[in-house]
């Protein structure tokens, strides 16, 4: 007897397809979840939007975490590498891998 894969059906609605634009992320964590706010800066603008908030476990944040360096890599195997650009003012923040926190000046 062959077991069948359990198939998990998503819908992706007309408005959730559409998708949100975002330059920023900003990433804090409790104990519980970690929150990604995904922000919209505009030049010349003194204010940015947060276009999207995304709750995650931890558990979930790692997968998260595992599957965009898998698709990062296979992105820069087809296209090319991806090169980082730094921050106005100098070098990345902390020099460790961090998303810049637009709060911290």
């Amino acid at each position: 007897m062959e077991q069948q894969k359990n198939e998990l059906k998503i819908e992706l609605t007309p408005e959730v397809a559409g998708g949100h634009y975002s330059n920023l992320a900003v990433i804090a964590h409790s104990a519980n979840e970690f929150f990604l706010d995904f922000i919209t800066v505009a030049p010349n603008m003194p204010q940015a939007k947060v276009v999207s908030r995304i709750i995650m476990s931890p558990e979930n944040a790692k997968n998260l975490l595992f599957a965009l360096r898998d698709n990062l890599a296979k992105y820069e195997q087809t296209f090319g590498e991806i090169t980082r650009k730094e921050p106005k003012g100098g070098k990345p923040a902390g020099g460790k891998g961090e998303i810049p926190n637009p709060f911290m000046a």
